[in-house]
């Protein structure tokens, strides 16, 4: 790591009541901050000389000592520029991130101080209070004002018990119905074509932000509050969700640094794509050794289990099905078999059900070099703690799946932390179902390889929502926040109008070559396939080409990308390069200049959309070719149609 600190400080004994400004510029002198002490602070974002936002109120409000944000006098400010280089320990987007800002601490008399640090790339800012005792946080304060006809994507909710798996509405912020709530992240796109991402980053011991409307251009934040009891009635999916609580949001030490506020700014799509803010302002990696653990590919039995066919056993959550799924795993290299819902009794932990013997499994594969996963519902493994992750090391079980979690209240964030901390003592990776967006744990515990909190494949199985529309807006949305897991390339594919959600053996809306591409699109460190083996076993061509895609990565670039509408990214592991390209519902030609390759000659292997996918969404057709950089690449897309190939260099 490479790192540079220029500090100086500025000492203030204030004696007026007069305001007090101070500025702060990005590195690059191309975005400043203005910021005002005056009966509380007040900031406004600059990009040049256009006004981006304005932040009003930042304040805590506490039960214990509510005169700490009641003195604005100033005691000294602290300003730091750094410049160095972030090597992060999973590479899911590139190999460095760099980590250049400026920034401006403000410490108050009463005890408390604001930091903000700017990035080229956006603005974040964080509070901090310095006291003996503990503090009962009542409210956090915070106004945004943005400009009238100003627009945001995001997801609405009708209360805090959330999974943050309902479809992007596009609104004008004046247009957000007022008191409603609105989940993070939170996309703004101004009328002059700039996008302000809001989300948050190192939420540890806290509640998670939350917008709401005003019926103005201006949003203003809340905050779940704390639990007081839960709820154990109906199934055993919803168990755990809050019945009663308090009248707080959280009880904290007094001395402590509450989460970063983030505002990404872009002028681009590619803004949103190449920023790392979430990942840099998140708490270093206590863990010691990372070196066990291993991003790779799942093979999964949720749906997987009804579509075996040409075998000699009874397909379903048994031990002959398990062996099949891992034979099929050691033969194409691919490192997790997961057991999913329904290989235990919901409330029970311990125990396999009959026909399933977990040892003997486990036993199996590791003979086969594949490492075993299990799904489980979180107030269960909650009741059952130690004997439950006691048996899964046991068992040799690697990583597990959190599900139904559904909130993000101080508890439960307490929660995330405790099960990426018993699974990283126990050495297992973790995927979180059932979640609130991703704000920075990953970087704590690199275990943690990827999580849900979008719609994904799974709904195809009820609903339309997971269409060629969304899928080009979760790489600028979702993607922000960290890795998701949405379990792309079905081979089970269909156009717009031949989808029908079947429960128990979903397809996918977009071409064969669409839902291959989301595979190098959409970034996780531990992307599940979502079909049996019997069925990647029929389509060999298109699963062997899949079984050369990495999940790890040096580097990532969108090549051409407009929101809601196409997407083409491109990632590089060593010398080769994977290109996605995908559409929305209409048929597209773009031009793909390859001049981000290296000067020399290259070979290209591609999946791309057959002459007759408008109407039969499997078809494809693998072209291979050399071609030398710089070359332009006619990719011709069906409606909802797509492209991914694999680029080598010819030595």
């Amino acid at each position: 790591m490479r790192k540079i600190l220029i500090i100086s400080f500025l000492v203030f004994i204030v004696f007026s009541v007069k305001a007090q400004k101070y500025l702060i510029d990005s590195p690059d002198k191309k975005m400043s901050a203005e910021i005002e002490i005056n009966n509380g602070i007040t900031l406004k974002m600059l990009k040049g000389t256009q006004a981006v936002f304005t932040l009003s109120g930042i304040s805590l409000e506490t039960a214990n000592n509510n005169q700490l944000f009641a003195n604005q006098q100033v005691k000294k400010v602290t300003r730091i520029a750094v410049n160095e280089e972030v090597k992060p320990q999973i590479r899911d987007k590139s190999e460095i991130y760099k980590n250049c800002f400026n920034e401006l601490i403000i410490a108050f008399k009463a005890n408390h101080s604001v930091t903000f640090r700017l990035f080229n790339e956006g603005l974040a800012y964080c509070i901090s209070t310095s006291v003996k005792d503990s503090l009962t946080i009542i409210k956090e304060n915070l106004n945004i004002q943005f400009q009238e006809g100003d627009s945001a994507r995001f997801q609405p909710a009708k209360s805090f018990n959330f999974d943050w798996e309902s479809p992007y509405e596009f609104k004008k912020i004046s247009d957000l119905e007022a008191g409603k709530l609105n989940a993070l992240p939170f996309l703004v796109q101004k009328q002059n074509g700039l996008f302000v991402m809001i989300t948050e980053s190192d939420l540890y011991n806290y509640s998670g932000l939350w917008l709401k409307g005003t019926g103005k251009p201006e949003l203003v934040t809340t905050n779940p509050l704390f639990p007081k009891s839960l709820s154990y009635k109906g199934s055993a999916y919803t168990h755990g969700q809050i019945a009663e609580h308090y009248d707080f949001i959280a009880k904290v030490k007094g001395t402590r640094t509450y989460p970063w506020r983030l505002f990404a700014i872009a002028d681009h799509e590619e803004g949103l794509i190449n920023n790392n803010m979430v990942y840099l302002l998140a708490s270093p990696t206590q863990l010691k050794d990372v070196s066990w653990i291993k991003p790779g590919v799942v093979m999964f039995d949720w749906w997987g289990k009804n579509g075996i066919y040409k075998v000699d056993f009874k397909a379903g959550v048994n031990t002959e099905t398990a062996k099949y799924f891992i034979d099929f795993c050691a033969a194409k290299g691919f490192r997790y078999f997961l057991f999913d819902d329904g290989w235990s009794p919901k409330d029970d932990l311990l125990h396999e059900v009959p026909g399933l013997n977990m040892a003997e499994v486990t036993a199996y594969a590791k003979t086969k070099g594949v490492d075993v996963m299990l799904w489980v519902i979180w107030n269960s493994l909650l009741k059952q703690w130690d004997p439950a992750f006691d048996q899964f090391e046991k068992w040799g079980i690697k990583g597990i799946k959190m599900d139904f979690m559904n909130r993000d209240d101080q508890q439960m964030v307490e929660f995330y932390e405790a099960v990426a901390s018993k699974a990283a003592e126990k050495k297992m990776v973790v995927d979180f179902h059932g979640a609130y967006k991703p704000c920075g744990l990953s970087r704590k515990y690199p275990n943690l390889l990827t999580r849900e909190a979008l719609i994904e494949f799974e709904y195809s199985g009820g609903t339309n929502w997971d269409n060629p529309e969304h899928h080009n807006l979760l790489p600028y949305i979702r993607m922000f926040t960290g890795p998701m897991d949405y379990i792309p390339a079905t081979m089970r594919n269909s156009t717009k109008d031949n989808f029908r959600p079947i429960g128990d053996c979903p397809m996918g809306q977009g071409t064969r070559a669409h839902a291959m591409a989301l595979f190098v699109i959409l970034s996780s460190p531990m992307e599940m396939l979502p079909d049996s083996p019997s069925d990647y076993y029929r389509e060999a061509e298109c699963t062997d080409f899949l079984t050369k895609i990495p999940v790890e990565w040096n580097e990532t670039r969108l090549l051409k990308g407009k929101i809601s509408k196409y997407t083409v990214l491109a990632r590089r592991s060593g010398d080769d390069w994977f290109v996605g390209a995908i559409t929305n519902k209409d048929d597209r030609m773009l031009d793909l200049s390859t001049d981000f390759l290296k000067p020399g000659k290259y070979h290209l292997q591609a999946i791309e959309d057959g002459i007759n996918a408008n109407t039969n969404a499997i078809d494809y057709k693998l072209i291979k070719k050399d071609f030398s950089s710089g070359e332009i690449l006619k990719l011709k897309l069906a409606a909802g149609g797509g492209w991914v190939a694999r680029i080598t260099p010819i030595n």
